[in-house]
């Protein structure tokens, strides 16, 4: 039931929309019952002509559906019914959050509520990014009937093997994630007084990371209980197991539903790995086309061309973001012949941007203009891509050929307390403490935990391994790991590894640039399995793979490929303590001598996917 002060409000907005936009019906707050009786608040944006059944545009978000209206007002005047809908126990909807776990059930439930209405024609096609594509796969995995085509863009997926736990870390952008939003459009901030404790406890979020681990009714976030016990359980559940299993596509591609689905990441997204592990899957288990698109984006910025500090040129954004949706939905939901298998970007089913083709100047926004270009693919990965081991050796030397010495290594000091810090890379929900994208890889006032301009690469736990200046181009497009000899003092440590593009000095750039490209992590108790937990012996020599995000870079001639080992990017990812204690229980950190090993008996290599040009 909706009480009248809310009633009246929503025949204001209303009236107001359709002074706005004449030929258009919008509907507030609509309060739809789920299976269980809670409802959940939706906006309905009808073309106000028409009066035959319409295909729906749905998005299911957390962030507050009142932020959908210029999608609403788009996908309404050209033909289609939309509809957003806030989910579970977030914003204007009753219940309970979860994350995602209620949003494959509540989906079907939406969508069993929009097929029964006399302005749907029974297809659906869904939009939205991050946890809002989250809740199409969540949909998907269901196989609501009603669901025709899906838009994922940078989606949840896959939350045990990368981008949530990352081989065993957590990744921190989960903690900003609940300090943000625990007070904000939750169950808690409809208190005033709860809204505002929460709010300034995500106000010095950057206090609190030094106070790891949280422990339950320690901190203000225990008035926002459903917020903090979820948090506490996944920094705590290392093993990619049930806890995980809800849009674990790779899990059974196959509980997929079988229809078009367009698959859009970043090569400096947080949810890259995953973007491009699901097309692999979804491509060989549906019948039904799946398309994939990688550009040289961060989080949901499919519109921009520079990211964090580089800039990839005009052609790198996609500027209209609400056109190519409709291309995608006019063809797959009105049956429209058009540009969707004949023309980008759409003209292939996969297109990636190739990194790397600028000329290395500083742009008028003094940004490194490394520049790109877009380019078709008949599959992911390249078949025509070569897996080329390079190998460390002594002297922090990065080459094509085997290590012949007997004896060769490298150690370290890990100490907890001081951890590497994080200078861009795949981020997400950063808000304060990342920066996202594409950095030289030195300090500055950009990051609180690195402020004076020096390189990471000074700093003596972090091993860096180079090759010669390169005689020609070198492209390198697909996914790609490092492949550690590794031994510890501790019981259990981190591995850290990161692909840099070295610029050499120039008149713009007198240090040079020292370009990220993609990194990645393992804690050791995970080496052999994320789903087994086994502890070192210290001093024993193991083998250890990093698997780091998919990326598409061409090296220029007289650059260097260079990679960076160590065992902590924070606050990319939590912090192991080195003590083997459970994961994020421990009260106590101890510093570890780590080393790595790279002689004739343990070629330590980075594996990558050469591509002939």
């Amino acid at each position: 039931m909706i009480h009248r002060p809310v009633f009246l409000a929503v025949l204001l907005a209303a009236a107001v929309l359709r002074a706005q936009h004449p030929d258009l019906q919008v509907h507030k707050n609509v309060m739809v019952a789920m299976r269980d009786g809670v409802q959940l608040a939706t906006d309905v944006y009808l073309p106000a002509a028409s009066a035959e059944k319409l295909p729906v545009v749905l998005t299911r978000t957390p962030y507050n559906k009142d932020g959908a209206k210029s999608f609403g007002e788009y996908f309404a005047a050209h033909g289609y019914v939309f509809v957003a809908q806030d989910t579970r126990g977030r914003y204007a909807s009753q219940g309970v959050w979860h994350w995602m776990t209620d949003d494959g059930v509540d989906g079907a439930d939406c969508a069993a509520w929009i097929a029964a209405q006399p302005w749907a024609n029974g297809k659906i096609g869904m939009v939205g990014t991050s946890y809002v594509g989250g809740t199409q796969h969540a949909m998907a995995l269901a196989k609501v009937p009603e669901l025709t085509t899906v838009i994922p863009v940078d989606a949840v997926s896959n939350m045990g093997r990368q981008s949530m736990r990352n081989a065993g870390a957590f990744e921190m952008r989960f903690w900003n994630w609940i300090m943000l939003n625990a007070g904000k459009g939750s169950n808690a901030a409809l208190n005033p007084a709860t809204q505002a404790e929460l709010k300034e406890m995500a106000e010095h979020r950057w206090d609190y990371l030094p106070l790891l681990p949280l422990r339950a009714g320690c901190t203000p976030l225990k008035l926002a209980p459903e917020y903090e016990d979820w948090l506490i359980q996944a920094m705590r559940h290392g093993k990619d197991d049930d806890f995980w299993a809800q849009n674990n596509i790779l899990a059974d591609p196959k509980s997929y539903k079988d229809m078009p689905v367009y698959l859009v990441g970043g090569w400096y997204d947080s949810w890259a790995g995953n973007t491009s592990a699901n097309f692999q899957a979804l491509s060989k288990s549906l019948k039904s086309d799946v398309y994939l698109i990688m550009g040289p984006w961060i989080h949901g910025a499919q519109n921009k061309s520079a990211h964090g500090q580089v800039e990839f040129g005009a052609d790198a954004a996609i500027a209209d973001q609400l056109a190519w949706r409709k291309e995608w939905f006019d063809h797959w939901m009105k049956g429209l012949d058009n540009s969707v298998g004949r023309a980008a970007p759409f003209a292939k089913k996969v297109r990636i941007f190739v990194m790397g083709s600028g000329d290395g100047s500083k742009t008028k926004d003094g940004l490194l203009n490394h520049g790109g270009q877009w380019r078709d693919e008949n599959e992911w990965p390249l078949a025509r891509a070569k897996a080329t081991p390079f190998y460390l050796h002594p002297e922090g030397l990065l080459s094509d050929e085997k290590p012949k010495v007997e004896a060769a290594a490298q150690s370290y000091a890990f100490d907890p307390k001081n951890p590497v810090p994080t200078l861009g890379g795949n981020i997400s929900s950063g808000d304060g403490i990342m920066q996202q994208g594409a950095w030289d890889q030195r300090g500055s006032d950009k990051f609180w935990n690195w402020t004076k301009p020096i390189p990471l690469s000074a700093r003596s736990d972090v091993l860096v391994f180079q090759t010669a200046p390169l005689p020609e181009d070198a492209e390198v497009t697909g996914e790609m790991e490092v492949k550690l000899w590794v031994s510890s003092s501790a019981v259990d440590t981190d591995f850290t590894a990161k692909l840099v593009d070295v610029y050499p000095p120039s008149a713009d750039w007198p240090h040079g640039f020292d370009l990220n490209l993609t990194d990645g992590i393992m804690r050791a108790r995970f080496r052999d399995s994320l789903k087994e937990e086994k502890l070192m012996q210290p001093g024993k020599v193991y083998p250890i793979t990093i698997k780091l995000y998919p990326t598409s870079n061409v090296f220029k001639k007289g650059h260097r490929i260079r990679v960076d080992i160590s065992s902590s990017n924070f606050p990319r990812f939590d912090v192991n303590p080195n003590t083997g204690e459970p994961l994020q229980q421990h009260r106590r950190t101890v510093i570890a001598t780590n080393t790595v090993h790279h002689d004739r008996e343990h070629p330590s290599q980075i594996v990558l996917p050469v591509v002939q040009r």
